[in-house]
């Protein structure tokens, strides 16, 4: 099995520990000359420490820029055995003690160099030594030794160098081939370990529904992509935070029967969402439960289209009665609005009895005015859908208000906020002047003692998005989850009706409506309508309405609040 470490790590590692050496050997050396007379040239020793000083130097230069990695082991190699052979010529040949270095230089080929470098490098150290002896033992070179020993004594030192080296090779190979084998074993197990890691990570990440764990403390450890864009937040945000905090209802207990339920957080833009979470523990084999395991899926869109099934359910139910008894109900009243009429017509009725015969006039009134908005909540719509601008329809119905607003001094301001200068869309213009003029309607009774109407229009995904939103009273949220439905006006003498019709009318554009509210804060009424292209791009297939004149919207205006004004949700 073929090695796998890194050479140039370990040559690098090399040349800082040989540096190491050789300063605590100089200093050692130093502080011996000093305390005891020395018979070995100090200078030559410090030159010869220098000297391996700059060749360490030049290899990690080396290093830098070469990338034959397998030729600078061997040379390094090979310089330290002549080195240490100086070293140890320089301290007395064979009166030094530091022949150990041989070894140290063997194990150190045993780990750069393949196993038969170590055999080489054994035997290349057994000459250099030997040599060193034999030379200052026939006084060939000078020799600085103290002791001179027989040839007998000689050729033991020499022997049982020789089976040092040897043996040192041996062992060093055969550890160092081990721990190859075991550092390839190590690194393939590691690789195996990040790649299930990697796996189970991405399986985690890849998840659709959120995925949330947290400790027995219930602070979070981790959040996937998932949880990070249900509850548009990052990563960072998560950790270390309780869970408990993120929602308004209490999360379900992961060791209860009913270990899952349906939560409610509060998103950034001010939406409730509704969550089925369920909560699983988090359990390690062999030990006991470390954590807790929560999974998220956005139930949202799932109730919001159960309420609005609801809804349609109730109006198709209210428009077969209002079909039913609209008629029945308006003969007999014609006859008692025509029978109050004559009577009075009397001269000589007390103003107590022309009271009481107002009030049935008035009331009579409201009832055909409820009758009315049953026939035309009941009565098949037509709609004629062109290509039309939301703006100008809004401006003319705004324009209208604005002026009934100032005449009556009702102290509300109309304030404009529009992000584009045009806002096609698929619709009947008149039926969406009819839907503008309903929210608008109930804003102003909403502020019956003044404020703010804000009317904006803004670019979400595929869709224009106007808001109305008022500074009124607010509604609660049991309320605003029935606003669309018959029969839900908080407004005194209102049917609830209007926003029926609205509801309705949005339906047939294949819109959404939807009401945002808090007791205290005024309500804002969203309504989202497909965008289209510009009018110029549907110019040659699709008839685009023409803008409207303010006296063709004062009719459609007085026509709406014909209908809709007086049934306000």
């Amino acid at each position: 099995m073929q090695s796998i470490f890194d050479e140039r790590l370990w040559l690098a590692w090399l040349v800082k520990v040989r540096i190491i050496i050789l300063t605590l050997l100089l200093g050692i050396e130093l502080a011996i000359a000093r305390l005891a007379p020395n018979p070995f040239p100090l200078r030559f020793f410090i030159n010869v420490i220098l000297l391996w000083y700059a060749i360490s130097v030049f290899y990690l230069l080396l290093l830098s820029f070469w990338e034959e990695r397998r030729i600078q082991s061997l040379l390094q190699v090979i310089t330290d055995l002549m080195m240490v052979t100086l070293v140890v010529y320089a301290t007395g040949g064979v009166d030094s003690s530091l022949n150990f270095f041989y070894p140290l230089v063997i194990i150190v080929a045993c780990i750069l160099l393949p196993r038969i470098w170590a055999y080489l490098t054994g035997a290349l150290a057994f000459i250099l030594y030997v040599a060193c002896l034999e030379l200052t033992y026939f006084e060939i070179i000078p020799s600085y030794s103290t002791t001179h020993p027989g040839m007998g004594a000689l050729q033991a030192i020499i022997f049982v160098n020789l089976f040092g080296y040897l043996a040192v090779a041996y062992l060093a190979g055969l550890l160092a081939a081990k721990l190859r084998q075991v550092d390839v074993k190590l690194k393939y197990t590691s690789g195996a370990l990040e790649d299930l890691q990697a796996l189970h990570e991405n399986i985690i990440q890849s998840i659709s529904g959120g995925l949330i764990t947290t400790g027995l403390d219930g602070y979070i450890t981790l959040a996937n992509t998932a949880a990070q864009k249900l509850f548009e937040r990052s990563e960072r945000d998560f950790l270390d935070q309780p869970v408990g905090q993120l929602f308004l209802d209490p999360l379900p207990a992961a060791d209860s029967e009913r270990a899952h339920g349906e939560v409610r957080f509060v998103a950034s833009n001010g939406f409730c969402k509704t969550l089925r979470v369920m909560a699983t523990a988090l359990a390690v084999p062999g030990r006991k439960t470390i954590g807790y395991v929560y999974t998220f899926d956005d139930l949202t869109e799932i109730r919001r289209l159960e309420r609005d099934l609801r809804i349609q359910d109730r109006l198709a139910a209210v428009g077969r009665l209002a079909a039913a008894i609209a008629h029945e109900i308006r003969n007999p009243l014609t006859s008692i609005a025509g029978s109050v009429s004559m009577l009075s017509g009397i001269a000589d009725l007390s103003e107590e009895h022309r009271q009481l015969l107002q009030i049935v006039t008035r009331e009579s009134e409201r009832l055909n005015g409820i009758i009315t908005d049953f026939l035309a909540y009941s009565r098949g719509k037509q709609y004629q859908f062109t290509a039309v601008d939301l703006l100008p329809l809004l401006e003319d119905t705004l324009t209208l208000l604005e002026n009934r607003l100032v005449t009556e001094n009702t102290g509300i301001r109309i304030e404009r906020q529009y992000n584009f200068k045009q806002a096609f869309t698929m619709a009947d213009g008149n039926k969406i002047k009819q839907v503008f003029w309903n929210f608008c309607e109930n804003a102003v009774r909403a502020m019956s003692s003044g404020g703010v109407l804000r009317v904006s229009l803004e670019q979400v995904g595929e869709d224009w998005q106007i808001n109305f939103a008022d500074t009124g009273p607010g509604m609660s949220r049991q309320l605003v989850e029935k606003i669309f439905e018959p029969f839900q006006s908080q407004f005194e003498g209102g049917t609830g009706l209007g926003l029926a019709i609205v509801y309705q009318i949005v339906h047939a554009h294949e819109g959404k409506v939807w009401a945002r509210s808090k007791v205290g804060e005024g309500s804002v009424f969203v309504l989202r309508l497909r965008r289209v292209a510009a009018a110029e791009d549907l110019s040659a297939k699709l008839p685009v309405a023409k803008p409207q004149l303010l006296s063709e919207a004062r009719e459609t205006v007085a026509a709406a609040a014909g209908t809709g004004g007086r049934a306000h949700g």
